[in-house]
């Protein structure tokens, strides 16, 4: 028999001698209580008066059992809840021989419930000597807690709670249980989201909710994820991006709203990408890329100060901009200071040595730097303008004034109409944020439109647009105002300002290859999902004629079977 199944046993075990003592293991109710946190803070509190012997009487917490040390008839143990850790002490004066026995089947990972006065031991530590205690949840696995052991050799070793980190990743909720550092770091994405909104709401932005699942893709270069309506016999796709409802909205007369949601990218995985991920996006009537990048600036600034806040348990207005220096991988960042503007053209020039309308060198530089030759020139300038630029970006910088010709969605520069307004913001060379003066000409959107699709279709560029979106041109057509737009990765934002090397860990349960235990019916399964959707989108009226296409979806299912 394993380790595991033994150390299981064992617990259930215990679980049953408990229900034999009357004891529910897994209580419905949790009597009132306090958070470790206040409890000492009301100790503390008594305690600074001076009074002899300082006492909190009659208080409660709720937890769970993460240490257990048993001296002689007395028992320490250490209980902890969101706010942290209390030490908690038992013996059979205070909670009675029913008390004890319920700890004699007590397991680490065991959630309860005790009563009692707070007061300092001995040896300093405020502690809860209990007079009840309660049990509340049986945890049937070992919690990975950090142990120490003696080796074959005789020495003493340490091991450190759950430090794969693929396995701290499948497994999240045992990681936020041992390390109080990643529960931090989550703390701090949550106020980094409140900042963000609260920032917004300020300057007049209205939140809103737009739809998840769209008819077609569209708002950003990717390779979508599909999904399919029975009812309605369609396709549907994870958004992308949620700029062509937002825009919408500046159409029927709202000025300023935002969205902060997620976005789906069927695309690969790595230290910056997650397939689902969170973005923020605004749009603002009457604005355009320079208010975009006053908006961006004061957003990540505020974001900053809202971390550094916490941090520290003041208020933010009590952090200074001289304060916001934070270090990313190893390098130092100055949110504090005005971020830096460069040109795309200077730049490309500055860095490979080419004009940016310079078909001839700039293929060649690619050729040099062995990149793929992309029929498009400025889709091949922007890929010489990433492998020769971008890690140069290290202080925030916006990058400005991209060629339109990779810009379907904004708005050309009035004296130069190769060039176009948009930005992206930089920092340590990975991309934060995009924003355009928004394209509000319905002609030329259409003709844009038409030139991606077409050549994408030319190019079997699989995260090109397939269709035009009419509906949208449409809307422009009843007449949109001049407007800002501007996208913000939230993950990536969250990684900065936390010192994090990868996305995943910001995402509490990030995607992950699935653990199969029989990858064959894992692929059978997707395979049987198929066959039935296509089997219930040949019913549909336009299709329901074609019989050669029903016998050979319905032959396919069968064959799964």
């Amino acid at each position: 028999m394993s380790d595991a199944n033994e150390y299981r046993q064992a617990r259930e075990a215990k679980r049953d001698a408990l229900a034999a003592l009357g004891v529910n293991p897994y209580e419905v109710r949790t009597p009132a209580r306090e958070l470790t946190s206040a409890l000492k803070a009301a100790f503390e509190a008594v305690e600074a008066t001076g009074a002899e012997g300082a006492k909190v009487e009659g208080r409660a917490l709720a937890g769970r059992v993460l240490a257990n040390r048993k001296m002689g008839k007395a028992v320490f143990l250490d209980v902890y809840d969101g706010s942290g850790r209390m030490q908690v002490y038992l013996n059979a004066k205070g909670v009675g021989e029913q008390g004890m026995a319920i700890h004699e089947n007590l397991d680490l990972g065991d959630f309860i419930w005790v009563k009692g006065d707070v007061q300092r031991t001995r040896t300093g530590e405020v502690t809860l000597f209990a007079s009840e205690l309660r049990f509340l949840t049986k945890a049937l696995a070992v919690p990975p807690l950090p142990r120490e052991f003696t080796d074959e050799a005789g020495n003493k070793q340490s091991v450190d709670a759950l430090t794969d980190p693929e396995l701290r990743h499948r497994k999240r909720y045992l990681d936020l249980m041992v390390h109080a550092d990643v529960r931090a770091r989550f703390e701090k994405r949550s106020v980094v989201v409140r900042a963000v909104r609260r920032f917004l709401e300020d300057q007049g932005y209205l939140e809103v909710e737009t739809p998840m699942m769209h008819p077609i893709p569209g708002g950003a270069r990717a390779r979508p994820f599909i999904t399919h309506h029975n009812t309605l016999h369609m396709n549907l796709y994870l958004r992308i991006a949620p700029e062509l409802y937002l825009k919408r909205l500046l159409v029927g007369g709202f000025e300023r709203v935002f969205e902060i949601n997620r976005n789906f990218r069927n695309e690969g995985i790595d230290h910056t990408h997650n397939p689902e991920f969170t973005m923020m996006e605004l749009y603002e009537a009457y604005g355009d890329y320079e208010s975009m990048m006053r908006i961006t600036e004061g957003m990540f600034r505020e974001s900053a100060r809202a971390v550094r806040a916490f941090e520290r348990g003041v208020d933010p207005s009590q952090v200074a901009d001289g304060d916001l220096v934070f270090q990313w991988g190893g390098r130092s960042l100055d949110l504090g200071k005005p971020f830096a503007r460069r040109k795309y053209a200077d730049l490309l020039r500055e860095y490979a040595g080419v004009d940016l309308h310079d078909a001839a060198g700039v293929r060649a530089k690619a050729e040099e730097l062995g990149l793929e030759l992309k029929d498009d020139h400025y889709m091949l300038a922007d890929a010489v303008l990433e492998a020769t630029v971008q890690d140069k970006l290290v202080q925030p910088t916006f990058l400005i004034d991209y060629p339109t010709a990779i810009c379907p969605l904004t708005k050309a520069k009035p004296d130069d109409p190769l060039i176009c307004e948009r930005f992206e913001l930089f920092i340590c060379g990975v991309e934060f944020a995009n924003a355009f003066s928004e394209l509000n000409e319905p002609v030329e959107q259409l003709k844009r439109f038409k030139e991606q699709v077409d050549a994408g279709l030319k190019s079997e560029d699989l995260e090109a647009p397939k269709e035009i979106d009419h509906d949208y041109v449409e809307a422009l057509e009843a007449g949109m105002p001049p407007a800002g737009g501007l996208g913000v990765g939230i993950d990536r934002m969250v990684m900065m300002l936390t010192d994090t090397d990868s996305i995943r860990e910001v995402i509490l349960f990030p995607h992950m290859r699935r653990d199969h235990a029989d990858a064959t019916a894992a692929a059978t399964q997707r395979a049987r999902i198929a066959a039935e959707t296509l089997l219930e989108e040949l019913q549909s009226p336009e299709l329901r004629k074609h019989k050669d296409l029903v016998e050979l979806a319905e032959k396919a299912r069968k064959a799964l079977e």
